[in-house]
C-alpha cells in the first residue's frame, strides 16, 4: 500500500512540473495535499472547517468557509482543527497563469506578504466558487485544445472575485513579530535550496533579495534576525551558501564554472574569493581534499 501511495504522490508532482497546473478535491487527495512542492507553485483553497492558517508573519482562526491565496515565496503552516475538513485546492505556476502584459503575482494583492491572503466566504460566494472549481476539475480530464486558456480564465475569474471582497480581520497578533518574521526569512532562505541544476542561477543572494519579495524594509529584516539569531541576516545567507557550495563540490561532477553559476555568482573568481574569505582554502583544494 505504502508503494502505490508512494508512486501516486510522484506522478502527482510530475503532473505538476509538466503542465503547471493541478486542481483537485481536499478530502479526496489528501497526500498530494501534503507533498506538492510550493516551492514552484501559487495555490488557492476553498475550505470549509475550522483550522488556524500561519502565513508569514501572522495567524489567522479560520472557521466556516475561507478562501485562501498562497504563495511559493513566503511561508505557510495550516493546522487543521476540526474533524471534517473539505474544500478544493487549486495548484499553478506563475509561468502558467502569467501573460504578457500581466504583473507579477507577487505583486498581487492577494499574494504578497502585506496583501490580504484569506477572505471569509458567504454560502453564497461558496456555491459559485465550488462551481468554479468544479469545471477546473472536469477541464482538466479533457482533450480539448484550448483547456489550459479556458482554466487560466477560471482561474482569473477566482481572483477578480477574491479582488471584489473584504478582507478578513480576524488576524491574530504574533506575540514575537521579529521573531516570526525571523521564521519566515530561515524558511525562505531554506527554501532556495538544494540547488538542483546548474543552468538556473540562485535567485536570492542577499539581504535586500529577501526583504523585497517579503515586502520588509531591509533595515526591519537584519533587525529581526540580529536580535533574534544573533546573527546578521547576510551571515545566515553566506553560511547557507557555502554549505550548499561544499555540497556541490563534493557530490556532483560540475566544474567550478558551473557551481559558481548556480550559486548565482557572475564570475568564477567572485565565486572563489568568497568561497575562501570563508573557508580558508578555494574550491579547487576542497574538492581535491575531499577526493
Amino acid at each position: 500500500m505504502q508503494n502505490k501511495i508512494t508512486r501516486s504522490v510522484s506522478e502527482f508532482n510530475t503532473d505538476l512540473k509538466l503542465k503547471g497546473f493541478n486542481v483537485f478535491q481536499i478530502e479526496s487527495d489528501g497526500n498530494a495535499t501534503r507533498t506538492y512542492s510550493r516551492k514552484d507553485f501559487y495555490k488557492i483553497c476553498l475550505t470549509t472547517g475550522k483550522s488556524i492558517i500561519h502565513y508569514a508573519d501572522k495567524s489567522f482562526e479560520a472557521e466556516g468557509t475561507v478562501l485562501f491565496f498562497g504563495n511559493p515565496h513566503i511561508p505557510y503552516s495550516w493546522e487543521t482543527i476540526s474533524t471534517s475538513y473539505i474544500g478544493y485546492t487549486c495548484l499553478f505556476s506563475e509561468k502558467f497563469l502569467k501573460s504578457d502584459r500581466s504583473e507579477s503575482l507577487q505583486h498581487s494583492p492577494l499574494f504578497k506578504i502585506g496583501g490580504t491572503p484569506i477572505l471569509k466566504i458567504t454560502e453564497q460566494q461558496r456555491a459559485f466558487l465550488n462551481t468554479l472549481f468544479q469545471k477546473m476539475m472536469e477541464e482538466q480530464q479533457t482533450d480539448y485544445a484550448y483547456k489550459d486558456d479556458l482554466i487560466r480564465n477560471y482561474i482569473n475569474l477566482i481572483i477578480h472575485e477574491a479582488l471584489k471582497m473584504q478582507p478578513s480581520e480576524d488576524y491574530v497578533s504574533n506575540n514575537n513579530a521579529q521573531s516570526r518574521i525571523t521564521s519566515v526569512f530561515l524558511e525562505l532562505l531554506e527554501r532556495q535550496f538544494p540547488i538542483e541544476t546548474n543552468e538556473k542561477p540562485l535567485e536570492l543572494k542577499t539581504a535586500q533579495d529577501y526583504s523585497t519579495v517579503l515586502s520588509l524594509h531591509v533595515n526591519y529584516l537584519n533587525r529581526a534576525v540580529k536580535n533574534t539569531t544573533g546573527k546578521s541576516t547576510t551571515t545566515h545567507i553566506s553560511e547557507r551558501i557555502i554549505s550548499e557550495a561544499k555540497a556541490l563540490l563534493q557530490h556532483t561532477d560540475w566544474n567550478i564554472s558551473e557551481i559558481a553559476y548556480a550559486l548565482g555568482f557572475e564570475y568564477p573568481t567572485y565565486f572563489n574569493n568568497f568561497f575562501k574569505k570563508n573557508t580558508g582554502t578555494n574550491p579547487k583544494n576542497f574538492r581535491l581534499e575531499m577526493v
